[in-house]
């Protein structure tokens, strides 16, 4: 029984994807391999994603555009991006959480990041996911577009 034990903890570890692995299986399509966004259709992650997280709602808005989709025009440092960003929810929360903090920690983004910045943790994203009423990616949109980053 011991063994059995062992070797599904050996397993799972085996099966537990790293945030830069998450990223590009899920991510880089559209954000790019750096985080660098595409012109006119997805914005860059690479020195916003720590502006979003700097405001009261950043944080929970990237939980939710991971979870739920978004949709509608967003600006970022100037340029209007009007991409849509399909729901992730088949990944667990562990995943989000994952890969979220990749994305706060890669590309420089780390150094950009508020001193009393804590990561995303899984617990967070499964408040996020039980709500009642889960926003659609138009009401996320329009959320975002009222957080006001540069």
């Amino acid at each position: 029984m011991r063994y059995l034990v062992g070797l599904l903890a050996i397993l799972g570890l085996a099966l537990a994807q790293s945030g830069p692995q998450l990223y590009q299986q899920n991510c880089a399509f559209c954000h790019g391999d750096n985080g660098q966004g595409r012109p006119g259709a997805f914005p860059p992650l690479a020195a916003h994603a720590p502006e979003l997280v700097k405001t009261p709602e950043g944080r929970l808005h990237l939980i939710n555009a991971l979870l739920f989709g978004m949709q509608g025009p967003v600006r970022v440092k100037g340029s209007t991006y009007n991409g849509v960003m399909p729901a992730f929810s088949q990944l667990s929360d562990d995943q989000i959480a994952t890969v979220l903090n990749h994305i706060l920690n890669a590309w420089g983004n780390d150094k950009l990041l508020p001193r009393d910045h804590r990561p995303i943790t899984a617990a967070e994203v499964r408040d996020a996911r039980s709500v009642p009423n889960r926003p659609t990616p138009q009401q996320i949109g329009n959320a975002r577009s009222r957080i006001n980053v540069p």
